[in-house]
């Protein structure tokens, strides 16, 4: 009787999944700081690490364009397996608030708006660290800036096939560095190209920084 009481015992355990702890495989790929996971639906939010700027310059070399100095994101998490693997967000915003924003074009006074168009795009944060930006099918990133000109207000679109960048967990950051946008639109005080560069930390969910596992 004591034999079966034993094995009863040991089957209601396992049964329970107390047998044994979980296993790092268990881990997914994002988790915060204090160790909990982030779950799918959860919201990832960011703005520019403190001391830094978002540029949009006209050559990767250079520097001239715009600056701003307030930007945000935020994407909501659609899938988080476990590490090592890929965790894929949905960005539904992405802004620039241009009381923060300055030019240095010449010709042009000021920056009115700058725009995230044919949102939401779609994010991957993989295990090693790479960050990918797509859009949805037959779609563009696309950003539209509009500035102030000695001629008038002027309008100019600038489009990529998508972002790649780089998500680091020393400070719970993810940068993206000259990203190539062209213009498809606006008059000639409109840079061709433009080159994307900001950092964004911390990256956090429910206000806690989050790890890349």
């Amino acid at each position: 009787m004591r034999t079966r009481t034993l094995l009863a015992l040991t089957a209601t355990v396992a049964a329970l999944g107390l047998a044994a702890p979980a296993s790092a495989a268990d881990t997914p790929v994002l988790t915060t700081t204090d160790g909990a996971a982030v779950a799918v639906g959860d919201v990832l939010d960011a703005s520019l690490a403190s001391g830094t700027a978002a540029t949009f310059y006209s050559s990767a070399t250079g520097t001239s364009g715009i600056s701003c100095t307030k930007s945000a994101f935020s994407a909501t998490v659609t899938d988080n397996p476990a590490a090592p693997g890929t965790a894929t967000e949905s960005l539904t915003q992405h802004s620039f608030d241009t009381s923060g924003c300055s030019t240095n074009v010449v010709g042009v006074l000021g920056v009115s708006g700058i725009t995230v168009d044919n949102l939401p795009y779609t994010t991957s944060v993989s295990s090693d660290g790479n960050v990918s930006v797509t859009p949805a099918a037959g779609s563009t990133v696309q950003s539209t800036v509009k500035l102030r000109t000695l001629l008038g207000s002027i309008t100019c679109v600038y489009q990529a096939p998508g972002l790649t960048g780089t998500a680091n967990n020393a400070d719970n950051s993810i940068s993206f560095s000259n990203q190539h946008f062209t213009k498809v639109s606006g008059s000639s005080l409109c840079f061709a190209n433009a080159f994307f560069t900001a950092k964004y930390a911390p990256v956090t969910a429910g206000g806690v920084a989050v790890h890349v596992n």
